[in-house]
Order: structure tokens, then C-alpha cells, then sequence
């Protein structure tokens, strides 16, 4: 597995950004059934189910990666500092997509929103401003994200 730190220089923003390695298998167990967040349900003795995530996370393994979330812009869709995200390159750009976006020579990680009056990069917290994309703007998606996988409380 390689490792990269993609970064904002105002360090609002920093992903840390590690390739997927496909060809390795991690079966995990598990749970054959759905897990009750209302009332508890009988619990199995034994489960003798496994998944391996590279699997079912991963659609496109030559151009997935793994990224690290260091900042808050993103909190409102549920995306914290510290979070995993799973970046698939391959995806194509689309209005509403949480990206990786290269702009102007800095990272940043930022909804796609396509308006009437152009492109937008917009965060998810009231305390970062929307990045205007225009003619003057260097942008590119560098990959879409498809999964978020939570920091641990």
C-alpha cells in the first residue's frame, strides 16, 4: 500500500490518500442478519459468515484508493475528520457527488454542485464558503467518493 498526503495549503482540507490493494483477501465475519438498533434480538452462538470488504466496497480496483478526512467542511454530509473515505476515479463527475477536487493547486474535498451559474465546489458546513469554479479556475476531479467508513467514537 502506498501513501500520499494530498493537502490544502490553508490546511483546511488534508486527505491522506493510500492505494487499494485488491489482490489481498481479508475475510472479516459476518453477520448473517440485520443487527436491531430498537430492540435487542436473539444473538447466534456461533456465525460462520465472512465478507471481504476489498470486495464489496471496491467496483473499480486499478483506480480506487483509500483517503484519510483531516478537517470539518464536509461534517454536515456526515463526513468528520478522521473518517475513511473510499475515492473511485474512475466514477465520472456528476452535480451532487462528494469529490476530491484539485483546484488552483490546493485538495480540497467538496460537493459538486453544477448551477445555472456555473460550477460549484460546495462544503457542508456553514462555516467554509462555496469555491465558484470559473474560466480562471484550474479544476480537477481527482476521484468520487463512494463510501465513508466512520472514526470510532
Amino acid at each position: 500500500m502506498t501513501k500520499d498526503k494530498l493537502h490544502n495549503k490553508n490546511n483546511s482540507n488534508t486527505v491522506e490518500i493510500f492505494s487499494s490493494d485488491t489482490e489481498a483477501s481479508l475475510d472479516l465475519p459476518f453477520l448473517p442478519f440485520d443487527v436491531s438498533a430498537g430492540f435487542p434480538s436473539p444473538a447466534l452462538d456461533f456465525v460462520d459468515v465472512s465478507i471481504d470488504l476489498n470486495k464489496h466496497l471496491i467496483e473499480h480496483p486499478s483506480a480506487t484508493y483509500y483517503g484519510r478526512v483531516q478537517g470539518e467542511s464536509m461534517k454536515e454530509a456526515g463526513i468528520d475528520s478522521g473518517d475513511l473515505i473510499i475515492i473511485d476515479k474512475s466514477i465520472e463527475p456528476a452535480d451532487g457527488k462528494i469529490a476530491v477536487c484539485y483546484i488552483d493547486g490546493e485538495f480540497t474535498l467538496k460537493r459538486i454542485k453544477l448551477k445555472k451559474s456555473g460550477v460549484w465546489l460546495m462544503p457542508e458546513n456553514d462555516k467554509y464558503k462555496p469555491l465558484k469554479v470559473d474560466e480562471s479556475s484550474n479544476l480537477e476531479i481527482w476521484g468520487i467518493v463512494t463510501y465513508v467508513i466512520k472514526k470510532p467514537l
